[in-house]
């Protein structure tokens, strides 16, 4: 295997990570020129660089990395799952433009581990830092990000889902399907290939229910798949899903409006959840 520590590091995540912890520790008055002072960039630049990233101005961002963001999300755009049901992928962001097509293991395929499986791979550039997508000739099977936790140890938590596959580097062949779920714009379906139970399904299929820049609570999800007292039970479904970002799993938060967890590291939840409310509000 290639060693992932040359690959692309997903640099406008990185200066974005420095600039968000830099707003984070900074005060509320802190200017435009003195971030970009900090960051070592022309005003002029490091604007154009953050809105390009963020959709929005750095002053503008601020509040959605505030510690009450989550609570207000709560409060201003929560969504009741059972009410969203029928609008399924229509929200208005641009992953929920996809129509996705899911096909799921057979009980054999999961029981061999995916013994006979040949799975590509590939590390490709995100709003978030380097995204690990992995699929096999049916779909995308696996998708990681590797900004926090690094891109060997990403690949090392997909890849055990099918200890027995074959594994191939191959980013070329997943492109299409990396692009269009990463952002860019394609026709037809994207299709998903996962593997789970019953239960933890009917989590993903609530998840896929949320609207981008909207939220919902583990709680929320429990009782929209009929199952109210398995709260537990659905955080850690929640934190088994495969393939992040098109199942928003970010989406989901404590009732209390704390972030609860996230696989691939809080820093990178806050993000989405920011990114994406800065984006909601700017095409509102």
């Amino acid at each position: 295997m290639t060693d992932m520590t040359e690959m692309q590091t997903g640099y406008h995540y990185g200066v974005m990570r420095r600039a968000i912890a830099l707003v984070d520790a900074g005060s509320p008055q802190m200017t435009l020129e003195d971030l970009a002072q900090q960051m070592g960039m022309s005003p002029a630049h490091f604007q154009r660089l953050f809105s390009r990233w963020a959709g929005v101005s750095p002053k503008r961002f601020q509040q959605y990395l505030t510690l009450g963001h989550a609570k207000a999300l709560l409060t201003e755009r929560f969504s009741t799952l059972e009410a969203a049901h029928g609008a399924g992928l229509s929200g208005s962001g641009r992953l929920h433009d996809l129509f996705l097509r899911w096909e799921a293991m057979s009980p054999g395929e999961f029981a061999r581990g995916g013994d006979g499986l040949r799975i590509r791979w590939g590390l490709f550039d995100s709003p978030f830092g380097p995204a690990l997508v992995m699929g096999t000739d049916r779909g995308i099977c696996g998708m990681g990000f590797a900004a926090e936790t690094g891109a060997q140890a990403a690949f090392a938590d997909l890849s055990a889902r099918w200890p027995r596959a074959e594994y191939v580097e191959d980013a070329e062949a997943l492109r299409p399907w990396a692009e269009r779920a990463l952002g860019a714009t394609g026709e037809g379906p994207l299709p998903l290939y996962l593997m789970g139970g019953p239960f933890q399904i009917k989590v993903w299929e609530a998840l896929m229910r949320i609207p981008s820049g909207h939220v919902t609570t583990y709680s929320e999800i429990a009782q929209a798949i009929g199952h109210p007292n398995a709260v537990r039970a659905v955080g850690t479904a929640v934190g088994r899903n495969p393939v992040s970002l098109l199942i928003p799993c970010h989406r989901a938060l404590r009732k209390s409006g704390g972030l609860g967890g996230y696989h691939w590291g809080l820093p990178v939840k806050r993000a989405m959840l920011a990114w994406e409310s800065a984006r909601s509000d700017a095409h509102a």
